[in-house]
């Protein structure tokens, strides 16, 4: 029995609703859930958004087409909205 996995990206200057719909999205596909990371910078910047980035939690049951159709999406709105600016956190094991 596989584990659930756990990845976290962060796109910059994206806005708190473009990080609505990405992770509305997202959950339209099977065995994938996300959340919203809150932003906790210490001093504010007009600039950063709300939200410093999102966690992507693949269930047990994902497959390698879901995390294609994942990196896929990814890949549209951080071209579309920050540039192709993406930067992926290390994975983490749920």
């Amino acid at each position: 029995m596989g584990q659930e996995i756990q990845e976290k990206f962060t796109f910059p200057r994206l806005p708190l609703a473009v990080y609505r719909e990405l992770a509305a999205h997202l959950r339209q596909l099977l065995e994938v859930e996300t959340t919203l990371v809150t932003q906790e910078a210490r001093s504010f910047d007009y600039l950063d958004g709300q939200v410093s980035g999102i966690i992507i939690t693949y269930g047990q049951g994902a497959v390698s087409k879901t995390r294609q159709q994942v990196v896929g999406i990814l890949r549209y709105y951080s071209d579309r909205y920050c540039g192709g600016q993406m930067e992926k956190i290390s994975p983490e094991q749920g």
